[in-house]
């Protein structure tokens, strides 16, 4: 299966078809920059998750090198782009997670930027669930999945926390390489809904989340129009009961041709997309209020993780 997944590479929407087997050291690099060698740049804690996810003991997080969709503002950016990381075999990685799980009493397990290692992170949790860990699995993604790719994934998730970064696909193709990402988000994002239904602390009143499906916007300085509407589309399809986490975390990395992304999301901007939320009528909403983030103004925000350290948010 492995060797299969990687040889014409299919595991995304760009369908690159790049043969990311490495065979006697020889490998092409798929979009996402990376062959079928697994590479991890940080597996551990996290506290910087919505509350049900984050919950006291912090969510299991395992950040993969590489993505899909690297686009040009990740915040993220040193592994997405840069390539920060270390090799690893799959029992390797299965023995960091199992230390961190009795270690740490994480509440779930968050693969972060996983499709590009899809057939690698379904073997792990099929192992996981051999030894006897059921902690919730979560898919911590672009919203640039296929719909394929993600019935694959039904039997392997429990939680998918998918972005929905782009209602204009001139914006997406500008910032991420991709004019169709509007509309493969929104089937993607639906698949998952199909699969899991909302996000289950809605519902049932529990303090950590066990299943469902919680999206994720990131307000971008300087196009309030394009989180506008793309909570429109999110409303239209979805629905008013849709869990909605709105950020305003972002943080200039790279320099940017667009030069209202080389600064920090304004305080009118965001009011704007919020009071948008709020008249839209989103029953289920977390909110980070811009000043309510600690540290924004700093490099070490536990927003902006640097994974050249050993705590990469601390």
């Amino acid at each position: 299966m492995y060797r299969e997944s990687y040889e014409n590479c299919r595991l995304c929407p760009r369908y690159c078809g790049v043969n990311r087997v490495r065979d006697d050291g020889v490998a092409h690099l798929g979009f996402c920059g990376e062959t079928d060698q697994l590479r991890v740049a940080y597996v551990g804690p996290h506290f910087g998750e919505e509350p049900p996810i984050t919950g006291m003991n912090g969510s299991g997080t395992i950040f993969f090198t590489g993505c899909s969709l690297r686009c040009s503002f990740c915040q993220n950016y040193q592994i997405s782009h840069k390539g920060l990381g270390v090799e690893i075999s799959t029992g390797e990685l299965l023995e960091k997670i199992e230390d961190m799980i009795r270690n740490h009493r994480v509440h779930n397990i968050n693969f972060v930027t996983p499709d590009h290692f899809f057939p690698h992170v379904f073997r792990l949790v099929s192992l996981l669930r051999k030894e006897g860990f059921d902690l919730p699995v979560l898919y911590n993604l672009s919203g640039y999945q296929s719909v394929e790719m993600l019935k694959s994934a039904e039997d392997y998730a429990d939680i998918y926390l998918p972005d929905f970064k782009y209602s204009d696909s001139s914006l997406a193709i500008k910032l991420s390489k991709c004019r169709d990402y509007p509309q493969v988000a929104l089937d993607a994002i639906g698949e998952m809904v199909k699969q899991k239904g909302f996000f289950d602390t809605f519902f049932k009143g529990s303090e950590i989340a066990k299943k469902g499906v919680l999206v994720r916007h990131l307000i971008l300085p300087g196009n309030v129009r394009n989180s506008m509407e793309a909570l429109t589309s999110l409303f239209v399809e979805f629905g008013k009961g849709l869990p909605l986490s709105l950020m305003s975390q972002y943080q200039p990395i790279a320099q940017q041709k667009d030069e209202a992304l080389n600064r920090l999301l304004s305080h009118e901007e965001f009011d704007k997309v919020y009071s948008h939320a709020m008249e839209l009528g989103f029953e289920n909403l977390f909110v980070q209020f811009p000043e309510k983030v600690p540290g924004i103004q700093t490099a070490h925000s536990p927003f902006l993780p640097d994974f050249q350290r050993a705590e990469p948010f601390v």
